[in-house]
């Protein structure tokens, strides 16, 4: 149940809206949502946008452990989240969480 309502079971970590906010901050400066790896402006945005597909793969598989909520899914997909992203390098079609 807890998990279900975005619990933070870590304590120390950044809350979930106030980095959202920082993805909201780079999407109305760039356009898009798409923060590369290592974002000079903001490092870890990246990783947390990265961490967001993953948790979201996992929400759709039921998987509880996830920390994805609909509410969460809502606000990303506000902000135009691309929950698949293709890598160039590989084939077309080939999916990169």
């Amino acid at each position: 149940l807890l998990n279900k309502v975005g619990f933070d079971w870590g304590g120390k970590s950044i809350p979930w809206e106030r980095t959202y906010e920082d993805l909201v901050g780079f999407v109305k400066e760039f356009g898009h949502a798409r923060v590369p790896h290592g974002f000079p402006e903001n490092p870890s945005l990246g990783n947390w946008v990265n961490n967001q597909r993953k948790s979201y793969k996992m929400f759709l598989k039921g998987d509880t452990s996830s920390r994805m909520t609909e509410g969460r899914v809502g606000l990303l997909n506000t902000v135009g989240f691309e929950w698949v992203i293709y890598n160039k390098t590989e084939k077309k079609g080939t999916v990169i969480f």
